[in-house]
């Protein structure tokens, strides 16, 4: 996670020393030519203070979603990258829509619901712990602040919510518990 983070400070450290502006390759909704922004979107930031309010729910969301192995990370953070990106580009109004938040939140629904579809006690404990510690960051699904997109949050917490379906759909049958609506012999 540290090395991923990292990433996203060197982008912005080149993104303020170059006369480029990277942020311009953000999320543009509803514009084709926007579309390639759900690419780019969580590695771009609107400045250093964006970037540092993302980095500690990064680090800590990440490195509980890392606690399942590295192949699960990977298959959830491109669930929520491309579903979270795509929802914005979708639904998402006004200017370019940037920053790693949408991964976050994505993140965060995954932990607070993986336990249930995977019955997992356990992981429902550390749900209950981490809504209890961060559930208040929930609200960022919801308009209200300018200059914050909302839309790239709730998309994200939804694609959070679809990979800890997938994720536990995926467990179940590599265990051989029979899937609802399927007969066993």
């Amino acid at each position: 996670m540290a090395f991923m983070v990292a990433v996203l400070y060197a982008v912005e450290f080149w993104d303020q020393a170059t006369p480029g502006n990277l942020d311009q390759n953000g999320i543009v909704p509803h514009r084709i030519s926007g579309l390639d922004g759900v690419l780019w979107a969580p590695l771009l930031h609107a400045g250093w203070g964006h970037l540092m309010s993302n980095t500690v729910p990064l680090l800590v969301l990440g490195w509980l979603l890392l606690a399942n192995g590295v192949g699960q990370f990977v298959a959830v953070t491109a669930i929520v990258w491309v579903v979270g990106g795509l929802g914005t580009w979708l639904i998402a109004t006004g200017g370019v829509h940037v920053g790693a938040s949408g991964v976050a939140f994505g993140w965060m629904v995954f932990l607070l619901v993986r336990g249930f579809f995977n019955r997992s006690l356990g992981q429902i404990v550390v749900a209950v712990v981490l809504f209890f510690y961060w559930g208040g960051m929930l609200w960022g699904v919801l308009p209200g602040q300018p200059l914050i997109s909302w839309e790239g949050h709730l998309c994200g917490a939804l694609g959070g919510l679809l990979a800890a379906w997938l994720v536990a759909r995926s467990t179940r049958r590599g265990s051989g518990t029979p899937q609802p609506g399927t007969l066993s012999a």
